[in-house]
């Protein structure tokens, strides 16, 4: 998770929810002298992209949304504000009060929008979490006047050209799409059909969780920034390693991925409620 510690410091330390050691030393520094892209937020367009308490996140609809719709927030499992949720759980509709802050094209802070559900999230498969405000999009435009980004319904071409933009930082990322990992391990998870980024460009950094992986050029986005491997281990906690279709595990330390968001679109009905059960749903069910 990107990174799983860093990105619950800030909730964990305060609220106990687990004994998670914060980074010794010069270490967050270190990391963040390493990470950070030469060019900061000038030569980004931030217009929804939301800061949250922990991570990264953006004002997200769906490619058929009206106006009139409870606008949405994506971000990763793993920012999920009761803890990590662990292999195999899922939250559907389950009550939430966070709070998000909405970052203007330039990257500052314009106001803060609540959540009033959790729609989904999940650790198993993919690293997300889609949370339902309490304002529609319409409502939003007219006291922010802030647009929403377009989650894809299907998977972007390997190469790519991407975004990656940071609301925690306020920094953004560019590189391509570089493929698909099979499977990925990190820790006790497992997620399929990663997106891997190419080197350099997009070495992304913790508090960069959730970030939108974004079609370069266009507000429509392809899926959510969650890892990378840190320190050249082998499928521990924040160093994940690929597994392809015959199981051979492969691991470089300093390559950063993202999570499929895409598969969404197959378990929600024509009213846009959550369905785990449909047939054409690839989302995790308890």
């Amino acid at each position: 998770m990107k990174r799983l510690i860093f990105g619950l410091i800030l909730t964990l330390f305060s609220s106990n929810l687990f004994a998670l050691p914060l980074p010794g030393a010069g270490k967050v520094e270190a990391l963040i002298a390493r990470g950070l892209p030469p060019s900061l937020s000038s030569n980004y367009d931030f217009e929804g992209i939301v800061a949250l308490s922990n991570c990264s996140g953006s004002l997200v609809r769906f490619e058929d949304s009206r106006d009139t719709d409870l606008a949405m927030v994506l971000t990763n499992g793993h920012c999920f504000e009761g803890g990590l949720l662990q292999p195999g759980k899922v939250l559907v509709n389950t009550k939430s009060n966070r709070s998000f802050t909405l970052l203007s094209k330039t990257a500052s802070p314009l106001g803060k929008v609540k959540a009033q559900k959790v729609l989904y999230a999940t650790m198993t498969k993919t690293d997300m979490a889609l949370y339902q405000l309490e304002l529609n999009y319409a409502q939003i435009l007219t006291q922010f006047n802030i647009a929403p980004l377009t989650l894809a319904s299907d998977y972007a071409e390997k190469a790519t050209d991407i975004e990656i933009l940071s609301g925690y930082w306020k920094r953004g990322y560019s590189c391509r799409h570089d493929g698909l990992v099979f499977q990925m391990k990190e820790g006790d998870w497992l997620w399929e059909d990663s997106i891997r980024y190419s080197q350099p460009g997009c070495e992304t950094i913790p508090g960069t969780s959730g970030s939108p992986i974004i079609a370069k050029g266009t507000k429509v986005v392809i899926g959510v920034n969650n890892t990378g491997n840190e320190n050249g281990e082998k499928c521990t906690q924040n160093n994940p390693c690929e597994i392809d279709q015959e199981g051979k595990i492969t691991y470089q330390k300093g390559l950063n991925y993202g999570q499929q968001t895409s598969w969404i679109y197959g378990c929600m009905d024509a009213s846009h409620k959550i369905d785990l059960a449909l047939p054409t749903c690839r989302l995790p069910r308890e």
